[in-house]
């Protein structure tokens, strides 16, 4: 678990970017690489200069993922307007040419007038897809960050990164997108005025099995309990449920696990799907349902999706945004 914190990142330079593209693709090497990078152990935190009241019983929790997020002012306003004291985000862009070298974590953070934590899930060694690159005025990345963040209202205590196991499925020399870099959740202890609890925003991985999935869950949940024993918990997220699995999420076996270890699933209506097309993501037949929060020790109330369109039907995201809201400490 990374527990290092900075306000701003060490950029790896171009050179020794474009000197990884050429790395021979084994795990070990990975590994190193990754052990290697200051920008990839260490956390940035920002945000408001005051530390915010302790969030009150009962309140909404939004989860994100983004897809880079193109358009940070408006996807504020869409979490705006849900209310939302806590917000997990992620596939969150940080200096790359598709989403204009901007810092979109900074931005929604500042809109919504909330700290921050964010952390480096991969090191992006290209521009990305093929459709991302039209998205690019320039033709680098000045750093080539991509991640998740925790957005609250009130103080992020004791934020940490944990990065998923994982089998460095992005680095190899056959992906469309060369990355340094394995899934990872943003956590930090939460005050409420009844006592704290650890929120998480968490990403797994996509080209996956099922088994996979649940071993960074179970990995995740095992280094959450260690972090702060007894401490409810709520991990929210893109826990990618089906996908290049057939697409239902029922196959997932991460959700047995979680239950068996005491977490309640809350996914908003297990009909109705959280994905759609996108400018990304354009595929009118991918339906999934991939966005889930899993608690224990709190009391949740309704959860539901949000649709990603704004008001002239455009998607901000090829994933709506998932919602609960939070009434207290489980008895």
């Amino acid at each position: 678990m990374i527990r290092s914190t900075v306000s701003t990142f060490t950029v790896p330079s171009q050179e020794e970017r474009q000197s990884f593209i050429s790395l021979e693709k084994t795990p070990d090497i990975h590994a190193a690489t990754l052990a290697s990078l200051v920008c990839m152990n260490t956390v940035r935190v920002g945000g408001m200069a005051g530390q915010g009241r302790p969030l009150a019983f009962p309140f909404t929790v939004a989860a994100w993922n983004l897809e880079r997020c193109l358009f940070p002012l408006e996807s504020a306003a869409k979490l705006q307007a849900t209310d939302a004291p806590l917000v997990l985000l992620s596939e969150m862009d940080e200096g790359m040419a598709r989403t204009g070298q901007s810092d979109p974590t900074a931005i929604v953070a500042g809109e919504l007038g909330m700290n921050y934590a964010y952390g480096v899930e991969f090191l992006e060694l290209s521009l990305g897809s093929e459709i991302e690159r039209s998205f690019c005025r320039d033709d680098f990345n000045e750093k080539g960050f991509h991640g998740n963040a925790l957005m609250a209202s009130t103080a992020l205590k004791d934020v940490f990164l944990f990065r998923l196991p994982g089998e460095a499925v992005w680095f190899k020399d056959s992906n469309e997108q060369p990355r340094v870099g394995e899934r990872c959740a943003i956590g930090a202890i939460v005050e409420t005025e009844a006592g704290p609890f650890v929120a998480v925003s968490v990403h797994l991985e996509s080209v996956a099995t099922s088994a996979y999935r649940e071993r960074q869950m179970a990995a995740l949940i095992d280094a959450v309990e260690a972090y702060a024993p007894g401490l409810p918990i709520l991990i929210g997220g893109d826990l990618n449920t089906g996908n290049h699995t057939g697409g239902d999420f029922r196959t997932d076996t991460l959700f047995a696990m979680a239950e068996g270890r005491g977490f309640e699933c809350h996914g908003g209506p297990l009909d109705q799907t959280s994905t759609r097309p996108s400018l990304i993501t354009r595929f009118p037949d991918r339906s999934m349902k991939l966005d889930w929060f899993l608690s224990r020790g709190l009391r949740i109330g309704e959860s539901h999706l949000v649709s990603s369109l704004n008001g002239d039907g455009k998607p901000l995201s090829d994933h709506d945004m998932i919602v609960c809201t939070i009434e207290g400490f489980a008895a």
